[in-house]
């Protein structure tokens, strides 16, 4: 298209090219907008006794600061030390067998076997087996089905990305190191760490808002005082339906929180993987 044709043209919507957070400011806006419409006219009589099970997000506020900045340390304290432990157990076991494969080739059905079944097999029957035999803590103490579940959430996850990025080494590379002698550790060590940084950090990136919402949901199970799980039951039986809507809120912003520090972290430890490096 010539010069003088694309001055005549009129300007097209394709043709806008706004920044990424003015896009995602609007679409939130718009959200918000059509959630306030519907909750103050379509839904407005939606809930039992009377009860606005869809409060407003002028109503959301308003629950939250009567509730107090107290109240959400003292429950989201808990399930993030849930979260935060199966993070470790479920990740550390995952990236462990990763590894074990490779040296192990072998193993590779076995481990896959065990986590198609943890992530098939439903988490509410293994959540009621571990309350079965797990001791209650005491309040405020981390809860082990809450644990177990946030490990389960982040393990298959985990186990696919890691062994998907072991196996994509370039296999020139991975040649010579056999020519010169290396074992398959040396390959390991070497090579194929480096070549699944990516996938592997990717996959710890996903497991973050997985560890959470298992940590949470451990906790609707036997034992729990404190949490995120037992705050939002506590509201539930007691008709508060915005403080329902402010925990559920403040667990996702919570979720994306962690999920975008550990993509900062995969950012600086893997540049190449953005595009950081040329």
């Amino acid at each position: 298209m010539t010069t003088e044709a694309r001055r005549g043209r009129s300007i097209q919507w394709e043709d806008i090219r706004l920044p990424a957070w003015v896009s995602g400011l609007i679409g939130a806006v718009g959200i918000v907008l059509v959630w306030w419409i519907l909750a103050a006219t379509v839904f407005s009589s939606v809930g039992p006794g009377g009860v606005q099970a869809i409060p407003t997000p002028l109503q959301v506020v308003v629950e939250y600061g009567e509730t107090g900045f107290d109240y959400y340390v003292r429950n989201f304290s808990v399930t993030l030390a849930e979260a935060g432990i199966g993070y470790l157990w479920g990740n550390g076991l995952a990236l462990a067998l990763s590894a074990l494969v490779l040296v192990v080739p072998r193993l590779e059905g076995m481990v896959m076997q065990v986590a198609i079944i943890t992530y098939c097999v439903p988490i509410v029957a293994i959540g009621l087996l571990i309350s079965a035999i797990a001791p209650v803590p005491g309040p405020g103490q981390p809860l082990p089905t809450a644990i177990a579940l946030a490990a389960l959430s982040c393990f298959f996850t985990t186990v696919v990305g890691t062994l998907l990025g072991l196996k994509a080494a370039d296999k020139a590379t991975l040649d010579l190191i056999t020519v010169y002698g290396g074992s398959r550790f040396t390959e390991l060590r070497l090579v194929r760490v480096i070549a699944a940084l990516p996938a592997t950090l990717n996959a710890l990136q996903i497991a973050v808002p997985a560890a959470f919402l298992g940590a949470v949901l451990g906790e609707f199970f036997r034992g729990a005082t404190l949490g995120v799980g037992p705050g939002m039951i506590a509201a539930q039986q007691g008709l508060n339906a915005a403080r329902v809507w402010d925990i559920a809120l403040a667990s996702g912003a919570v979720a994306l929180v962690g999920y975008a520090l550990v993509g900062l972290v995969a950012r600086a430890a893997a540049p190449w993987s953005k595009g950081g490096v040329r």
